[in-house]
Formats: structure tokens, C-alpha cells, sequence
């Protein structure tokens, strides 16, 4: 069991995690610059023209079919449908060769994530479960972890932390996410139109069809999923995140030439390029560059389209829709409401879940699983680190704050819930900070 506690992490898992890391820290000074620029101007001089700003209509219209939504509502309903096709193409890269594709490694993240959902969830109905319809609603809030944001601090941490940590951390954001999309799904929709439904079951069906079929074009698959799935998705009343998910979940993640064939070819270009004829001047010859297209040709065909799509649309994610959600969602004016929002219920029952739920959901569930040898801990780590990681669980911003926008009508109770968001992800933050940072790496 020990052999097995302290297994090294396979490279060809760790070098993707270490990019994604090496992005959430810049990611996430700029999602907190947004969320700081949102408190700002909510609490100045300028808050209404700010607030107006998201009632804004947009509408898009053919033929008898209108979409009228104001400018908060297609910030939500619509860039985060790329937000969330991102989420599904991280889950489905580490259900395909990831962390997740090892079932006795993955057991451990995707139990932890699911006590780490369940317990904010009691926590939160256990202040409003006498509530009104409304502020009952509310429960989903507590049950996010901000990936960005808690991969983040783990950056800054360097090398106190282990890369097994990181890893562990990374697999219970990203099925921490799905828990979100999957409540979302079944909790938080409107009336369902079962036409729209059947239009967005058809271009599903088209879009898996062209999978099994080889079709590897990005553009395809994007005008199939955004004009046709998710248009169906956002007017069946089923919230349009869920169409990211399922139309990330077509997108193929295999290579068109293997590993072998890949080198060797390569090799033989490569080659060629070298025996080739050569030019006086600074630039290629015909000859060369016919090479180099080959070269690339064969290069993107090692890739598969999931990787490809993760690594255009990240930067896309994490530096411009993140940020512009947060200014929409983020702004909270601290006027007579800051002075009694922790005597609000909503406030209480989002801050304990984060805080609280958060800690005892994933530690618990990892303390209960090793103990009993269901599972074991990620590589050099231990369990005052796991308490430290647990903490950083309890960062629950972004898609903290969509859910509540999803939650609740009432602006008391979107405010009380944001404070409660607020108050507990820097809470947590910076407890999980500091105890990682007083904790050794086990060797």
C-alpha cells in the first residue's frame, strides 16, 4: 500500500496540468482585478450607469423565431456556453488519458468532489430549508470550486506543493464542475419545450454521427453545436450550458497518425529538409517550404481536435469571458446591506458551505477512503496537506456566482448570496494558503 501511496505521476499527465497551472495564476490576477473593478464601480458615483449597462436588450431575430435577452442574460446563457464547452473538454481529456482514466486514482478526486458537493449543500438547507420557494433555491450556491482561483494559489505555492496534489486538486475541480452542470440541468431550468428539445437531440445526434464518421473540422462542429445545439438548448428552457458539455463530449479525441508512423515520417521530412536544395538568402527554398507544410500537416494530424480546441480557446476563457463574467455578476454595492448580511440566512448558509462544507466534504470523504484502504493519497502528499487542499475547495467564485444568478430573482438574495461567495473564497484562500505553506512535501 505504501508503494502504491508513494506511485510517481506519469509525465504525460503532469506536463498538461503544469500549462493549465501555469495559465490559472495570470488567469486568475486578472479575474480578480475584474471582480475588484465590478465592487468598485458598483459602490461609486457611476453604479447605476454600471448596472445598466447589463439590462441592455439584445435581440436576434428570423423569420417569427426572437431571442430578446438583456446583455446579463447573454453573458451568462452565452459566453459561458464556451466557458462550459472548455469544462467538457478538460472532463473529457481526463476521462480519455487523464487522471480520471485510471479508476483507482480517480476514485479518490471524484469521491471527494461528490462529499465535497453534498455537505455545502446540507449545510446551506439546513439555514433555509424552512425558506420560502426562493431563498430555498439556493442550496446549488456552496456546492462550486473555482478552478482557476484555487490552482492559482497552488501556483503560487511552488514546489511545497507535490505535483500528485496539483493533479488530485485539478480531477475534483473538473468533476466538481460537472456535479454543477449536472444540478443546473435538473434543478435550475425553466419550463421545457420538448419541440426545441427534439431539434437539439437531432443536432447532438449529427454532431456524434460526424465523430464516429472522422469528420475532425473544428469549424464544423463549432456551426453544428453553437447555431444548431445550442440555439435549440437555449429556447427548450434546459439551460445552454449543458449543450457545452454534450457538444464537447462529440468533439474526437483521437489522432489521425499514431506515435510510431508520426516519428518516422517526421524523421524522413526532416531529412529530406536537410539534403534539400538551399538558398544565399535568409529565406527557404520552394523545395523547403513544400517540406515544412508537410511537416505541419503531418503534426497536426498527431494531435487529436480535443487538445487542439483546449489549448486555442483556454487563453479565450481564462483572460477575456471570465473576466467579462465577473464584471457583470461580481458587482455588489456595500451600502445598509453589508452591515446585516451576516445575520442573513442565504449569507450564512453560502459562506459555512464554502467554508465549512467544503473542508468537511473533501477531507472527510479522502480520511474515511484511505483509512479503510479504498483508496490511497496522491503521490508526496499527506493528510495536513489534504486539509490545506480542502480549504482551497471552498473557492467557490465563478461558478459560485452562476449558479446564484440562476438561483435567485430577488436582488436581496443575490446580494446576501454574493457577500456570503465573497467573504468565504478569501476565507478559504488564504487558511488553505498558509497551511499548505507551513507543510512539507513528503518525500
Amino acid at each position: 500500500m505504501d508503494k502504491l501511496k508513494h506511485q510517481p505521476v506519469d509525465k504525460w499527465i503532469i506536463e498538461p496540468i503544469n500549462k493549465f497551472i501555469n495559465n490559472s495564476i495570470a488567469s486568475g490576477v486578472v479575474l480578480f482585478l475584474a471582480a475588484i473593478i465590478a465592487l468598485v464601480l458598483s459602490n461609486s458615483p457611476f453604479s447605476e450607469q454600471f448596472h445598466n449597462i447589463w439590462e441592455h436588450q439584445v435581440v436576434f431575430a428570423f423569420d417569427k423565431y426572437i431571442l430578446s435577452k438583456n446583455l446579463s442574460h447573454w453573458i451568462n446563457d452565452g459566453l459561458m456556453f464556451i466557458f462550459f464547452f472548455v469544462v467538457g473538454l478538460e472532463l473529457k481529456r481526463e476521462l480519455v488519458a487523464g487522471e480520471l482514466a485510471r479508476p483507482k486514482q480517480a476514485l479518490l478526486p471524484i469521491l471527494a468532489a461528490i462529499g465535497g458537493m453534498v455537505v455545502p449543500a446540507i449545510i446551506y438547507h439546513a439555514f433555509n430549508h424552512d425558506a420560502s420557494t426562493e431563498r430555498a433555491n439556493g442550496w446549488g450556491i456552496p456546492m462550486a470550486t473555482d478552478i482557476a482561483f484555487a490552482l492559482g494559489v497552488l501556483y503560487l505555492l511552488g514546489d511545497r506543493v507535490s505535483n500528485g496534489l496539483k493533479v488530485f486538486l485539478t480531477a475534483l475541480a473538473i468533476v466538481d464542475d460537472l456535479g454543477a452542470v449536472l444540478v443546473i440541468a435538473f434543478f435550475y431550468t425553466s419550463d421545457i419545450s420538448f419541440v426545441s428539445l427534439g431539434f437539439a437531440a437531432l443536432f447532438l445526434s449529427i454532431m456524434i454521427i460526424a465523430n464516429l464518421m472522422g469528420v475532425r473540422s473544428a469549424i464544423f462542429y463549432g456551426i453544428i453545436g453553437v447555431f444548431g445545439l445550442w440555439t435549440a438548448f437555449l429556447m427548450s428552457g434546459i439551460h445552454a450550458t449543458i449543450a457545452a458539455v454534450l457538444a464537447a463530449f462529440t468533439i474526437p479525441a483521437t489522432v489521425k497518425i499514431e506515435e510510431d508512423g508520426y516519428i518516422e515520417k517526421i524523421n524522413h521530412l526532416i531529412n529530406d529538409f536537410k539534403n534539400a536544395s538551399r538558398t544565399h538568402f535568409k529565406i527557404v527554398t520552394d523545395e523547403q517550404q513544400k517540406i515544412l507544410s508537410e511537416i505541419r500537416l503531418y503534426t497536426d494530424a498527431a494531435l487529436t481536435p480535443l487538445q487542439k480546441l483546449i489549448q486555442s480557446l483556454h487563453p479565450l476563457v481564462a483572460f477575456i469571458i471570465m473576466p467579462i463574467f465577473a464584471l457583470a455578476n461580481a458587482g455588489v454595492a456595500f451600502d445598509e446591506s453589508l452591515s446585516s448580511a451576516f445575520t442573513s440566512k442565504v449569507t450564512l448558509g453560502v459562506f459555512l458551505g464554502l467554508l465549512v462544507g467544503k473542508l468537511v466534504g473533501v477531507f472527510g470523504t479522502v480520511y474515511l477512503l484511505t483509512k479503510f484502504k479504498i483508496a490511497v493519497l496522491p503521490s508526496n502528499s499527506n493528510y495536513k496537506q489534504m486539509v490545506g487542499v480542502s480549504f482551497l475547495a471552498g473557492i467557490g467564485f465563478t461558478m459560485s456566482l452562476f449558479v446564484t444568478s440562476l438561483a435567485f430573482n430577488e436582488v436581496h438574495y443575490t446580494t446576501e448570496a454574493k457577500i456570503g461567495i465573497f467573504s468565504a473564497s478569501i476565507l478559504s484562500g488564504i487558511i488553505g494558503y498558509f497551511i499548505l505553506r507551513n507543510t512539507k512535501t513528503t518525500a
